[in-house]
């Protein structure tokens, strides 16, 4: 099994520690599948996996005489969750921005009052799922159009239940194109395999995912038009600087693939920048509260500031648990993959199966155990595989999850919002129509980028 000279990487696939690390990690993956039903946040059991995997991994070292190669595999994989971290965390600070000024309940609003009918909204509440999560990320976009569709469906659970599955797809599939749309994607992107602007091929196979499920799930939205419950006007609902804070945004973006494209600097260099104009901004905001708010006009107390912006508040807003999930999957996986499993896997389902088998299986698996370690453990493998292949595996992991509500982040976060209404069941009932959606996009992706 081993050789004691220093630095040899020990294959311990055949042995007690492998086997007992593969059951840790799957003792720890059940509890993040059960998250629902136990009410245990699923950062907690692979944050204890990770430590335990890569302890049992050390102890083995040492004892062969190897102390440094697991310092340069845990410093590895811990840089790679670095990256990723500051990515979202700027990411994230931005969505909470733009919650906090009212940007996305002007845009409820606005749809609410528009009077659409029931099928009008399916297909708007769709269409902007696919294409706000290209930039807004698959969750947070799925988590808007879920409030529009809960605020016009009160009394239609029907209308409620097909909404919301047609909002997971769609924002799955609008997340598949983009490397801020996923996690899958963003790690495509920050290791290189895909240039930003490659992504975009993906972008009429990821029509097609979202379109044929929506087109035969359409036929069963109920008919008639929801109640007009007049929201307030938009303008009245954006505070000061909410349209500005969306410039950022967008300017942060156009920083951070600037800085990957032409300077080749790690794409979470630009973020941080990008951090800073937020920074800056919320200062200038600060200074015009201070102005505003002890004005003869405006007296102290007298209502609530709409100048008043504290960006550490923003901060504080960010996911941790998802974030720190992050950090037990990345490394809990990596330890797995310094043990020799990855590249045994890789040389049976990329070897045996053939790239095509492998990646369509991907796209499945991710719809059972989530497409983050999934994706994580393709990158880690490296299999031999030409561009459309990575194309292929990009757009699978990113839509596979749609086939199962607990499959994305999206179909897990809808569930708890729309509690009692949108369901493992009334999801698993168009599972057919969406798998169809799966291999036609498959389909077109080899027709257009083959």
């Amino acid at each position: 099994m081993a050789s004691s000279s220093e630095n040899q990487i020990i294959d311990l696939t055949q042995s007690w520690v492998g086997y007992t690390a593969i059951a840790i990690f799957v003792f720890a993956y059940t509890l993040v599948i059960l998250e629902e039903k136990i009410h245990l946040r699923k950062s907690k059991p692979v944050m204890i996996a990770a430590g335990l995997i890569w302890i049992l991994i050390a102890i083995t070292y040492i004892g062969h005489g190897n102390k440094h190669s697991v310092e340069e595999a845990i410093r590895h994989n811990f840089l790679e969750y670095a990256e990723l971290f500051f990515f979202l965390l700027v990411a994230m600070t931005y969505i909470n921005a733009m919650l906090e000024r009212g940007v996305f309940d002007a845009l409820r609003s606005w749809l609410v009052n528009k009077g659409f009918s029931y099928k009008s909204l399916f297909w708007t509440t769709g269409i902007l799922a696919f294409f706000i999560s290209p930039v807004a990320d698959n969750l947070t976009t799925a988590l808007i159009m879920c409030a529009v569709i809960l605020t016009v469906g009160q009394g239609q659970p029907k209308f409620v239940a097909i909404g919301c599955v047609n909002t997971v797809v769609c924002a799955n599939a609008g997340g598949a194109f983009s490397p801020f749309g996923d996690i899958t994607t963003l790690m495509v992107w920050q290791k290189g395999v895909i240039t930003f602007w490659e992504f975009f091929a993906l972008f009429i196979p990821s029509v097609v995912n979202a379109l044929v499920p929506a087109f035969i799930m359409s036929f069963a939205v109920p008919k008639g038009k929801p109640e007009i419950l007049g929201v307030e006007n938009n303008d009245d609902i954006i505070k000061h600087g909410g349209l500005v804070i969306v410039g950022l945004f967008l300017a942060t973006i156009v920083t951070a693939v600037s800085f990957h494209n032409f300077l080749h600097i790690p794409p979470v260099f630009g973020m941080m920048l990008g951090l800073g104009y937020l920074k800056v901004f919320g200062f200038y905001l600060k200074q015009q509260s201070r102005m505003h708010h002890f004005s003869p006009e405006n007296p102290p107390g007298s209502h609530v500031d709409p100048y008043d912006f504290d960006v550490f508040n923003r901060i504080a807003q960010a996911e941790w648990d998802t974030l720190f999930f992050f950090y037990g999957v990345i490394l809990a996986v990596g330890g797995l993959g310094f043990i020799g499993y990855l590249g045994v896997t890789s040389e049976f389902i990329y070897g045996d199966l053939g790239p095509t088998t492998a990646n369509i299986l991907v796209g499945i698996m991710s719809a059972i155990v989530d497409n983050i370690p999934v994706m994580f453990a393709v990158l880690s493998m490296q299999p031999d595989m030409n561009h459309v292949q990575w194309l292929l595996v990009t757009l699978t992991a990113g839509v596979g999850g749609s086939l199962l509500s607990i499959g994305s982040a999206a179909g897990v976060a809808l569930m708890g919002q729309a509690r009692g209404q949108y369901t493992f069941f009334s999801h698993l009932k168009w599972t057919p129509v969406i798998a169809l959606g799966y291999a036609a996009s498959i389909g077109v992706h080899f027709l257009v980028n083959g």
